[in-house]
């Protein structure tokens, strides 16, 4: 197997923290705002049914298996996939299909977690989806664009791995404050390169402390505290 084909998570080994279960479906959709039984459709799929008589969707995501939980590298895929639109079953159909044409093209397999999205896999995708989709140029530039601020939320390592996630923060979509690391309380959020969690400035703010009095204690600065909380409280 050449090295485009394999892999890219078996380098770190079995034991990858990235691929480990570690998020309810609940607690990972609050975590991308998006809603609970959407995330579940991306990662079970959905078959036909006489009360669903949609044409049946394959899973474009694939979590630990046997687990009932999700991984730090599904919620970066899940992110990447809300750029597509794919809310409706039908849709969704279609977006699997885009990923696995552009992952034969390019012998790059996982693409939502690759590098190769920047580039020549986000053309490739988009272009095949407006096809399919007749979509407007304006259509497309707009999902370029969604997919652009989307890759700009996550850090990669040397290699191009996925080692940190920024979910959005409500009204400050451009703050970078709030930091999802496998390696990091247990894949909690917590304040980007503090290690602090989010949840436990909620609680602080709650007893009635002051947000400068909360940054001055633990090095942060104020806006950081207050971003922290707005994440915390959007859900």
């Amino acid at each position: 197997m050449s090295a485009m084909h394999s892999n890219p998570h078996d380098r770190r080994g079995p034991a990858d923290p990235r691929d480990a279960p570690l998020y309810t479906f609940t607690i990972a959709a609050r975590h991308l705002g998006i809603p609970t039984g959407r995330l579940r459709r991306w990662v079970i799929g959905r078959s036909h049914s006489r009360r669903r008589p949609t044409a049946p969707a394959r899973p474009l995501i694939r979590a630990p298996a046997g687990s009932g939980l999700i991984s730090f590298n599904n919620l970066v895929e899940a992110h990447f996939l809300r750029a597509f639109d794919a809310r409706e079953v039908d849709r969704m159909a279609l977006v699997g299909r885009a990923l696995a044409y552009a992952e034969e093209t390019l012998e790059a397999e996982r693409l939502l977690l690759r590098r190769e999205l920047r580039g020549p896999g986000r053309e490739i995708v988009v272009d095949r989806l407006g096809e399919w989709l007749a979509l407007s140029p304006s259509t497309r530039m707009a999902m370029r664009h969604t997919l652009s601020a989307c890759l700009d939320r996550v850090d990669r390592d040397g290699e191009g791995f996925v080692v940190r996630f920024h979910p959005f923060v409500p009204w400050n979509p451009a703050s970078r404050a709030v930091a999802i690391d496998p390696d990091v309380s247990f894949g909690q959020p917590t304040v980007a390169d503090s290690g602090v969690a989010t949840a436990a400035l909620v609680s602080r703010v709650d007893s009635g402390e002051e947000l400068q009095a909360i940054a001055d204690d633990l090095g942060l600065e104020a806006g950081q505290v207050m971003d922290a909380v707005l994440y915390e409280r959007s859900a």
